[in-house]
């Protein structure tokens, strides 16, 4: 499978999904660390969407996607913090049982796809509304990543 925002997504989406199957079923239960940088992210990642639910057509697009954008690098630095390995997701079945670096992983697919619109922006490519929507819609608003900490238990 090559790497489209399509496969992208979907592969973001089921790891996201094992790593809180994998908290819940209690085969990885976050320490005071993995918490922070949790927390952290979330401020990080602050939509400013001043409580509108994606997508967000209202808004320009260098902000629209500079919103996505924002998550690649903020995960890289909570991977960093936390001497985490992001990988490439596209395709890739996750490793179990999962934990935080799957739990990034998963996340950033999204944000480096922020990225990589936002790079074609200068030269007038923008992506098809529709997948920045559900880029949106990933990240942030109800069962979101936005409510990522309502799906753990610790």
């Amino acid at each position: 499978m090559h790497d489209t925002f399509a496969a992208r997504l979907d592969s973001a989406e089921e790891w996201l999904s094992a790593a809180i199957e994998d908290a819940q079923e209690g085969h990885w239960a976050r320490d005071a660390v993995e918490r922070q940088v949790m927390a952290d992210v979330a401020a990080a990642t602050n939509p400013l969407h001043g409580g509108r639910l994606p997508p967000f057509t209202g808004d320009l697009w260098p902000v629209r996607l500079g919103r996505i954008a924002h998550w690649a690098g903020a995960l890289r630095l909570a991977a960093r913090a936390g001497g985490w390995d992001l990988t490439p997701v596209a395709g890739r079945r996750p490793p179990r049982p999962a934990g935080m670096a799957v739990l990034l992983s998963g996340i950033y697919a999204v944000g480096e796809q922020g990225e990589l619109w936002m790079r074609r922006l200068p030269a007038g490519e923008t992506p098809p509304g529709t997948e920045v929507a559900r880029a949106e819609g990933f990240l942030y608003g109800p069962g979101s990543v936005e409510d990522l900490e309502l799906f753990f238990y610790d």
